[in-house]
């Protein structure tokens, strides 16, 4: 799950990127610490043996086994292993950027070719964004902190209104232990776009067609966001 740190960066102070080096949760060091002991375990002994222990002839053996690894050291550059390491990963950000969904264009979508000022019309305009907006937050909520802090449960999604106790037992009954189950709400969208489409409330044919480009296009990165933090 991802670590947010954005408002920690929010303004520039003259200690801020102090203070951001010396956060232990999602840090850097909480990465290495195991590989940064590890290596203190070996270098002091090491050291201390040479310094104090080796003789003048053992260290000039000693020293011609070190120069001889520090020559296929440099076989590989480091700067241009980092230079690439740095590039992936850059690239790996920008493409979540770009994977996140919004529902704007579905939005629009539907308020065009879902029309009617009737209270059934309505209702069924918002349940359809509804189940989009709730198949975003459950695919947010496994990657999130702060979408995870505001909705620590299922239960707070019936909280805040994006779902019913009904849809909350139907979710519930689908075994989840692995893999993200925002994909039962959109399966909720497809069958209020079919009973639509069967009231004759969707009468142009090609808006129905465009609904579904838009809902798949939407379904798709909710799916690759997800995928991006479970890999």
């Amino acid at each position: 799950m991802t670590v947010s740190y954005q408002y920690d960066v929010a303004s520039s102070t003259s200690g801020g990127f102090i203070r951001l080096l010396f956060r232990w949760r999602g840090s850097v060091w909480k990465l290495v610490y195991r590989e940064m002991i590890f290596f203190t375990a070996l270098y002091f002994p090491l050291t201390m043996a040479y310094r104090y222990i080796l003789t003048d002839f053992q260290k000039r053996i000693f020293e011609r086994i070190v120069f001889l690894c520090s020559t296929f050291m440099d076989l590989i550059p480091l700067g241009f292993v980092l230079g690439f390491y740095v590039s992936f990963i850059a690239t790996r950000w920008w493409n979540q950027y770009t994977a996140i969904p919004w529902p704007d264009k579905l939005m629009n979508s539907i308020s065009l070719y879902v029309p009617g000022t009737d209270e059934t019309s309505r209702v069924l305009r918002r349940t359809m964004m509804r189940y989009l907006n709730v198949a975003l937050v459950l695919v947010l909520r496994s990657i999130s902190m702060a979408v995870k802090r505001r909705f620590p449960t299922r239960d707070h999604l019936v909280e805040a209104g994006f779902m019913t106790k009904l849809e909350l037992e139907m979710l519930n009954s689908v075994p989840s232990t692995e893999f993200n189950t925002f994909w039962i709400p959109c399966t909720w969208f497809i069958n209020l776009l079919r009973e639509a489409k069967q009231e004759c409330r969707i009468t142009d044919s090609n808006g129905l067609k465009l609904i579904m480009e838009e809902f798949n296009e939407f379904r798709s990165k909710c799916g690759l966001l997800w995928s991006y933090d479970w890999i």
